[in-house]
């Protein structure tokens, strides 16, 4: 075989998380000589989805050396059961847990992209259902209650104007305050008639301020509507113009591929099946692959030099040359000048739980597919018992038909934007509460084992100026990815930051409707 020194390479990838693995797609058809090397024995990097022993063999990686991934403070906890036990584990390769999953929108960038790359037909895509708002119990309520009085405190919230009108929770007044706020954010001037578009003024005011003033929507409308727009603080720390956007994302997005859904989610293990896919088109590209091996050392020629190429060192104490070399912070050595653009931190769990929580799943349209995924959000008051101003927990629920667990189980994914043991106590309760309002049930559920950390990145919420590629000082052929995003939806940010990168490497040949426009390659290679 030939040694990896002998080859003058375009381009060296290092890490094989989302965006580069979706750069590595972007490079499959361009002709470059591609080496995408991974430190880790795996694939998808901060997106990549385990089975039990795998998250067991992650957590111990990490521990013995933090600071290697965008994750810390990471834990197992693991139901103590007896072998005969009814509700326990199946086996490890029975679960495929992602690290960060998250729903994709029906108007993201990211599937025209995986549609016109033409890689879509290795994947499988599934409809998010319904979106489901907790609400606790009033101080009066201070006796035991039936299941039917504790299942009550889930409420579906309205996604349409026909889900409004069917809601008799919501008085008529609010019915009509709702409407109007839904007409003004889908409002387009360009179809003629009276423009109640809000001005920019209106826009800095915080959510909840905004829907009080212009819109005169009730407070308990407050949460279920910032919800729809995934955001992770309270509506008084939440801006509109934040929200608003956001939320006609969501219900712009409803319809596009069927009935009664706007989000999907990937089966099989979401952001990390998306990796895979995208290196898998590089291989048959032409591109190398080696993983267990990462870069040590980046030596950039001197100043008026006739050298092009970087000389690159990788673990196993091979030097190779290279053009390029892009990865995220975590995958290049310091030396590299490497930024830190990390600008928050989120307490993250993945629970599986010993229930189908089957009510939770139900077709949102007639017509319309079962979901796979649907998400529960607990305003913080509910959690805390405050005032108002603690962020939500979003917990994402999916089904065994997403191949994430066996029959009869589910997965919850936990996020709330307090990080540390703050963040997981807010995580467990939130849990808690979720598992209590099927208490009484024939298939009442408990919790058989959560992974726990902390996962670092960019705040959806925040400005980031590192939200497309960032240069090295030392060479503009040093180019990094931002750090992970940390929004409960795909960020289109990432496709950005891939067309810069693919750019960057291309130069003067890059067309932009080129990107990841791809024809046929005939039914054996696509196979």
């Amino acid at each position: 075989m030939e040694s990896l020194s002998d080859t003058e390479w375009d381009i060296v990838i290092s890490g094989t998380g989302l965006a580069q693995s979706l750069l590595a797609l972007a490079l499959s058809r361009s002709g470059k000589k591609v080496l995408h090397v991974d430190k880790n024995p795996y694939y998808g990097g901060p997106e990549a989805a385990f089975s039990l022993q795998e998250a067991e063999e992650w957590v111990d990686r990490l521990k013995k050396e933090p600071g290697q991934e965008p994750f810390e403070e990471v834990s197992i906890y693991s139901c103590p059961t007896s072998p005969d036990a009814e509700k326990k584990l199946s086996f490890s390769r029975a679960y495929t847990l992602s690290l960060s999953p998250y729903l994709i929108y029906s108007r993201s960038k990211l599937l025209p992209s995986l549609v016109s790359s033409k890689v879509y037909r290795q994947l499988e895509f599934q409809a998010v259902g319904s979106w489901w708002i907790y609400s606790g119990p009033t101080a009066a309520e201070d006796t035991p209650q039936s299941n039917a009085d504790v299942s009550a405190r889930l409420h579906r919230i309205p996604s349409s104007r026909e889900d409004i009108f069917a809601d008799d929770s919501i008085s008529v007044k609010a019915k009509r305050m709702l409407i109007k706020f839904l007409r003004n954010i889908s409002h387009n001037p360009q179809d003629g008639g009276d423009d109640s578009s809000a001005s920019e003024e209106d826009l800095d005011l915080p959510f909840a301020e905004y829907l009080t003033s212009r819109f005169q929507v009730p407070s308990e409308l407050h949460d279920p509507l910032l919800s729809l727009s995934l955001s992770q603080s309270s509506p008084q720390q939440t801006s509109a113009r934040f929200a608003v956007p956001r939320i006609k994302r969501h219900l712009g997005s409803i319809g596009v591929f069927g009935p009664g859904f706007g989000s999907l989610l990937t089966k099989w293990g979401g952001g990390s099946e998306i990796a895979q896919v995208g290196c898998r088109a590089l291989a048959v590209g032409g591109g190398v692959y080696v993983l267990n091996r990462d870069i040590q050392s980046v030596e950039v020629p001197d100043d008026g030099s006739q050298e092009t190429f970087l000389r690159l060192k990788l673990s196993d104490g091979e030097s190779i040359r290279s053009k390029f070399v892009v990865g995220s912070r975590w995958d290049l050595p310091a030396e590299a000048e490497r930024p830190e653009l990390v600008n928050a931190k989120v307490a993250r769990c993945i629970t599986i739980v010993s229930s189908s929580l089957k009510s939770l799943f139900p077709a949102t349209a007639e017509g319309g597919p079962i979901p796979a995924g649907t998400v529960v959000v607990f305003p913080g008051k509910e959690l805390s018992g405050g005032q108002g101003a603690e962020p939500p927990v979003y917990l994402l629920v999916h089904s065994s038909d997403t191949g994430e667990c066996p029959d009869g189980q589910c997965v919850v994914y936990g996020s709330v934007s307090v990080p540390g043991d703050e963040g997981q106590s807010l995580l467990d309760a939130a849990v808690s509460k979720l598992l209590q309002t099927f208490a009484g049930s024939d298939d009442e559920p408990v919790v058989l084992w959560t992974l726990r950390y902390t996962q670092l990145g960019l705040s959806c919420e925040k400005d980031s100026p590192g939200a497309s590629i960032w240069k090295s000082a030392r060479s503009d052929r040093i180019v990094y990815f931002p750090p992970p995003s940390l929004d409960i939806a795909f960020d289109d940010r990432m496709i950005d930051a891939v067309k810069a990168a693919w750019k960057a490497v291309m130069g003067e040949e890059a067309r932009d409707e080129e990107f990841m426009t791809f024809e046929d390659r005939g039914p054996s290679l696509d196979e």
